[in-house]
């Protein structure tokens, strides 16, 4: 007779897993979820809002994830994953409520997913949203042993009135960029092509640990800006870099100027550049340390700057939009 776990699928760790990661799920708990890790769905209650839009979001880690598991060290993809998604919908002025993830593997080890959803845990702990459910996949033959995948989905809601839909920017507004924690989550094919020895020094710590710093999440310190002033568009700089990311923030035709200047370009950009990356290919594969954008009037802009590092972020006046195609140029 020929069982599941002949086959590969082993059910007992399974359950083991998911014990292990109900420890991580409930400490993400908001006000509005209903029920525990362990039924068929999650279900959330929307309150507090009165003509409210949900705004959802869906991605994943990349080949990043192929850094974390020559490293052996999984947990800040989790982050990666929750950062990935709340950012995306933040930019439409949406607060997160909840978030699932989907982890899929050759052979399932119970400590690793876990791990890897002690991460997403934190992530939504960082993004005030709750973790209300999830799939582990063990899938023998598709995936290699020892390798893992991983994606997720958050949904937030905003009232109606109140998306930011960059209908409203005009020439002359200002754009105010946040700092990024690192390369976050996009480039690592050009990143593992360049870097091959992960245990090379590098700032004090190894190279390998500074790509895999997890990417940052926005959602608390914006969100505050969004209740006190008038925001009138957002990118997340993800794959693409500025030269792809700021102009999705116009609804109408408009050029965004970059003040090259204006900014530090963390050590990691650079020590990529000396590699052999030439520059305008760097700022249109990586985030080159604004991990977001923000479009105010001119007015606003040094109070929010202000604002934004009185919360403990880094922020730049990095640029300003101006009538023309609807492309990124730097001065």
């Amino acid at each position: 007779m020929i069982t599941y776990k002949e086959c590969g699928v082993n059910i007992d760790e399974g359950y083991k897993t998911v014990s292990l990661m109900k420890q991580y799920t409930e400490s993400t708990n908001i006000p509005g979820v209903l029920n525990k890790i362990g039924s068929f769905a999650g279900m959330f209650e929307l309150k507090g809002f009165n003509n409210p839009v949900l705004v959802a979001g869906t991605d994943g880690v990349g080949t990043k994830l192929e850094i974390a598991f020559k490293m052996r060290k999984y947990h800040s993809i989790g982050i990666d994953c929750v950062a990935m998604c709340v950012n995306d919908i933040l930019c439409q002025g949406a607060k997160p409520l909840f978030f699932l993830d989907y982890i899929a593997c050759g052979k399932l080890k119970s400590e690793i997913a876990a791990d890897i959803v002690k991460g997403v845990s934190e992530g939504c702990i960082m993004a005030d949203c709750a973790l209300i459910g999830g799939e582990t996949a063990e899938m023998p033959g598709f995936y290699e042993n020892g390798k893992y995948d991983i994606a997720g989905f958050a949904v937030g809601a905003v009232e109606k009135e109140k998306i930011i839909t960059g209908e409203r920017v005009e020439s002359g507004d200002v754009l105010i960029g946040i700092a990024s924690s690192g390369i976050h989550s996009n480039g690592y094919s050009l990143v593992r092509k360049i870097i091959e020895d992960l245990n090379e020094p590098f700032d004090e710590k190894t190279i390998g640990e500074e790509i895999l710093t997890p990417t940052r999440i926005y959602v608390k310190s914006v969100s505050k800006i969004l209740e006190k002033f008038h925001v009138k568009a957002m990118a997340h700089i993800t794959g693409g870099g500025f030269y792809e990311n700021i102009p999705r923030m116009f609804s109408k035709s408009f050029t965004a100027v970059i003040h090259e200047s204006s900014f530090p370009v963390p050590k990691i950009f650079k020590y990529l550049m000396d590699r052999g990356v030439e520059k305008n290919h760097m700022f249109n594969t990586f985030n080159m340390g604004i991990g977001f954008v923000i479009c105010v009037d001119e007015e606003q802009c040094s109070d929010v700057i202000r604002e934004l590092i009185q919360m403990g972020e880094k922020a730049y006046r990095i640029g300003y939009v101006k009538k023309g195609p609807k492309v990124v140029t730097f001065e």
